[in-house]
């Protein structure tokens, strides 16, 4: 019988919720530890902010991208804590959750990728407060349709999660329009997002000369094992290839879907979501019911997917 190919896709931005995180540190010691971790290398209290909030600190994008690397990476050392003998042979992540997959596979270390995502997280912020940006979900429309209402409002493709749910990006004044004309065109819903700014557009084209900045001065090493980048949908390439795609990111679409058929089409059958939230477990339902999804996101899950993956069979 064919052994099970594993893959870890890490959560991304938007799957934050006041509480992450804490139900690891209530039971496990290693988690407090890596949180005092984050919080000395951040010079403040991350835990508190998961923990407590106000959801208003929390969704802040300097705060939420921090927040959920941290909470994916204690998710990832928790299983394999409590699954010694768990392998895995590709990782991913969305947008944000990139940093994490390409810490998972040990192309950056947790000090280092926290720094960095932090820094993305404080430039991300800044280029949503200079420019007028939103985005918005595009629910039960194809591609080519959301591409035209795309063209036709001035808005951008920036996630295209799984089939039936694209989520658009551009200036807050033009994506009325686009949510109307997708509506027009045949779309169930057209909502917009509660985020900061127009990620994934080239309103926060303004975050990248930092972030190369920060990446070039960062040690980074070849995954070992294959990272799915969300620009190009196939795995990253050398140091250096990994740099130059981290910083197109920002304002390239996200493309979820595609890398997620890639990992399949390579024989990936189970995929383990780690972070907060259960998105991406509900994105591999719309692309491809046949494959078992897991997470970790609490001690509860973690403890679930640990019985699901003991179980013989």
């Amino acid at each position: 019988m064919a052994m099970t190919q594993t893959a870890l896709v890490f959560a991304g931005q938007g799957a934050q919720a006041v509480g992450m995180g804490r139900s690891f540190v209530e039971t496990c010691p290693g988690a407090r530890a890596w949180f005092d971790r984050a919080n000395a290398i951040l010079g403040y209290d991350l835990a508190k902010i998961c923990f407590e909030g106000p959801e208003s600190e929390l969704t802040k994008t300097e705060h939420a991208q921090p927040a959920i690397f941290v909470v994916g990476w204690i998710a990832f050392q928790l299983l394999q804590e409590a699954l010694p003998s768990l392998r895995f042979g590709a990782t991913a992540g969305l947008s944000l959750g990139e940093f994490t997959a390409l810490a998972a596979a040990r192309a950056l270390s947790f000090e280092d990728g926290l720094k960095v995502v932090r820094h993305r997280g404080q430039l991300m912020q800044k280029a949503a407060e200079t420019t007028k940006g939103g985005m918005a979900a595009i629910i039960g429309l194809d591609e080519p349709a959301t591409r035209e209402v795309c063209a036709e409002a001035g808005v951008e493709l920036a996630n295209l999660n799984c089939p039936g749910q694209i989520v658009i990006s551009g200036e807050v004044d033009k994506l009325p329009r686009a949510c109307e004309l997708a509506k027009a065109k045949g779309a169930k819903k057209a909502l917009p997002l509660a985020v900061a700014g127009a990620f994934h557009s080239k309103l926060a084209s303004s975050a990248q000369p930092g972030l190369r900045t920060i990446l070039e001065s960062t040690t980074i090493s070849p995954p070992n094992v294959p990272v799915v980048s969300n620009v190009t949908a196939r795995p990253h390439g050398t140091p250096a290839e990994i740099r130059e795609l981290l910083v197109q990111q920002v304002t390239a679409s996200v493309r979820w879907e595609e890398s997620m058929r890639y990992l399949l089409s390579q024989g990936f059958t189970r995929f383990i979501e780690l972070g907060p939230g259960t998105a991406l477990s509900g994105f591999m339902r719309r692309i491809d019911k046949s494959a078992q999804m897991l997470n970790v996101a609490d001690t509860e899950t973690l403890e679930k997917t640990k019985v699901d993956l003991t179980q013989p069979g």
